[in-house]
């Protein structure tokens, strides 16, 4: 692999709430999933967000997530696959306003927390929000979980897909992400964080928390932009693959 995406999801502060440290997060990655209002964001730190990329040249993407601000979209909701899909038309319709306001067009969509999770498993989910995207934007690019559902939905509808990968989760042996309720689904060393992530570059595989390797085969990599070592995982991430002479760019 000569090339990968370097993304992080921002946009999620709201109101006097501050969250992640965007500003200088944009400046590393080369492209960004803006939260869309439900589960995080408001107008106005969507607004700035889509301006600090443009600016950066980074490439947009929304985020859309469940109607859950309190739990930050990462709690189920008993939605039915075409209410989900109306509420991600709402978000990327909403976020895609402001990139035409600056001037941009929406790179991609990346659904959110236990959106993202749930239609990585459940087929029916994946495809409403595939097709929900589709009859928005065929041009859009689907980010998904590599090998889910969510990629195999969106390429059956004619999308193009991008695979991702997360450089400071644990991942299950089924491919899956560790559960965020266990003590250990977040990596915190910086060292082990670049020695994974170089390795699924360039082998296309990553060891799970039951010590066995796994295959996953990702165009993207995702470094929160919450995380308290954020900026230094992107940075020395980056650092890294530029020196495997692997370039950071958006996904295509």
């Amino acid at each position: 692999m000569n090339s990968i995406d370097l993304n992080s999801d921002l946009g999620e502060s709201f109101g006097n709430y501050k969250i992640g440290m965007d500003e200088k997060v944009i400046e590393v990655v080369s492209s960004v999933n803006v939260a869309c209002g439900c589960h995080a964001g408001d107008p106005i730190v969507m607004d700035k967000t889509v301006l600090f990329a443009k600016e950066s040249g980074t490439a947009i993407g929304a985020h859309p997530g469940y109607p859950d601000l309190q739990g930050f979209g990462r709690r189920n909701m008993a939605l039915s696959p075409a209410e989900a899909a109306a509420y991600v038309i709402y978000q990327v319709g909403a976020l895609d306003a402001f990139c035409k306001k600056h001037g941009v067009k929406m790179h991609h969509v990346k659904p959110h927390g236990a959106l993202y999770n749930t239609s990585a498993k459940d087929p029916k989910l994946a495809q409403a929000i595939a097709e929900a995207i589709y009859s928005y934007n065929p041009e859009l690019i689907l980010v998904g979980l590599a090998g889910s559902e969510s990629i195999k939905a969106g390429k059956a509808v004619g999308l193009k897909t991008c695979g991702e990968y997360f450089a400071d989760r644990a991942y299950e042996e089924d491919g899956t992400l560790r559960a965020r309720t266990k003590s250990d689904a977040m990596i915190h060393d910086e060292e082990e964080c670049v020695e994974r992530v170089i390795r699924m570059v360039k082998e296309g595989k990553v060891r799970a928390v039951t010590g066995n390797d796994i295959e996953i085969e990702a165009q993207t990599i995702c470094v929160h932009g919450d995380g308290e070592k954020a900026i230094a995982f992107a940075r020395k991430i980056k650092e890294a693959l530029i020196a495997e002479h692997i370039s950071v760019e958006p996904s295509k």
